[in-house]
C-alpha cells in the first residue's frame, strides 16, 4: 500500500482540476495510520495544498521537489494584470484630429489649404507693410462671401443623392439657404468691419451645421472644416482689427496736426 502512495499523492495533488471546495464541518482524512482533523471552515485549494499526509515511503529529494512545486502554483484569479501606459492612455484630441487630417484625400485637403491663402494673405501683407488697404479688405469681404455661400451649397449636393443619408427635406435645404443670405448681407455693408462681423457668423452657422447637424459626415472633413472656418474667422477679425487702429492712428494724427 505505501508503495502505491505516492502515484496517489501526484494524482491528488497535481493532476486533478483546480477548484475550491467549502469544508463546512468536521473533516478526515486517513492515510495509513495517521489520522489528520480540520475542524475550521475554511477554503481550501485542492491544488495548491492538498490535505494528505505526507508519506513515509517519500524520500527527502521528493519531498523537496513536490513541496517546491507547490509553492509556485498561485491561485490565478488574485493575479491582477496591470495594463499597459499606452494602453490605457487615451490619444488626445490634436493627436485625433491630425490623423485624420492625414487620413483626409489629397485633393480635397490640399484644395482645402489653398483655400485658406487669400483670407490669410490679407492681413499678413497689411500687418507687414503696417498700412491699412480698403481695397484689400473690400476683396477679402468679397472671396469671404463666396466661401460661405459655397459651404451652404454643398449641403444641396449631399442631400440630393438618392443613396444619401440626408434627406432633401425642407431642414436641410433650407438651412442651406441661410449662409448665402447672411453672405449677400455682408456685402451690403459700407462698413468693413460690420461686413467681417456677419461672414463670422455665418461660418458659425454653416460650421454648426455641417459638424453638429449632419454626423453623416466622414471625420476628416469635419476636421477639415473647423480648420478651415478658425482660419478664416482669425482673418477676418484680424483685417477687422487692422482697420480699427488705423483709423485711431489716423484720427490721432488729425488731432496733432489741429493742435
Amino acid at each position: 500500500d505505501k508503495a502505491n502512495m505516492f502515484p496517489l499523492l501526484q494524482r491528488c495533488c497535481f493532476h486533478t482540476p483546480f477548484k475550491l471546495q467549502k469544508s463546512t464541518g468536521p473533516r478526515l482524512l486517513l492515510h495509513g495510520k495517521n489520522k489528520i482533523t480540520w475542524s475550521s471552515v475554511s477554503l481550501c485549494p485542492q491544488r495548491d495544498a492538498c490535505h494528505l499526509s505526507r508519506s513515509p515511503s517519500l524520500n527527502p529529494a521528493s519531498v523537496y521537489a513536490t513541496k517546491l512545486q507547490a509553492f509556485h502554483t498561485s491561485l490565478p484569479f488574485l493575479k491582477k494584470k496591470t495594463p499597459r501606459e499606452s494602453e490605457t492612455k487615451d490619444p488626445g484630441i490634436l493627436q485625433r484630429s491630425m490623423k485624420s487630417l492625414k487620413d483626409s484625400p489629397k485633393p480635397a485637403l490640399y484644395l482645402s489649404l489653398a483655400g485658406l491663402i487669400p483670407f490669410a494673405s490679407v492681413p499678413l501683407s497689411m500687418a507687414i507693410q503696417g498700412t491699412y488697404y480698403p481695397e484689400l479688405a473690400f476683396a477679402q469681404i468679397m472671396y469671404g462671401a463666396v466661401t460661405v455661400s459655397f459651404l451652404g451649397g454643398m449641403r444641396w449636393g449631399f442631400a440630393l443623392p438618392e443613396n444619401s443619408p440626408a434627406k432633401p427635406d425642407w431642414m436641410n435645404l433650407a438651412n442651406s439657404t441661410i449662409p448665402p443670405l447672411l453672405a449677400w448681407q455682408a456685402l451690403l455693408f459700407k462698413d468693413i468691419t460690420h461686413g467681417a462681423i456677419m461672414l463670422v457668423i455665418a461660418l458659425g452657422i454653416a460650421l454648426h451645421y455641417d459638424v453638429s447637424l449632419l454626423p453623416t459626415y466622414p471625420r476628416w472633413f469635419k476636421v477639415l472644416r473647423v480648420v478651415g472656418t478658425l482660419v478664416m474667422v482669425l482673418s477676418l477679425l484680424a483685417t477687422a482689427a487692422l482697420k480699427t487702429f488705423s483709423e485711431s492712428q489716423l484720427s490721432d494724427s488729425r488731432n496733432k496736426w489741429q493742435n
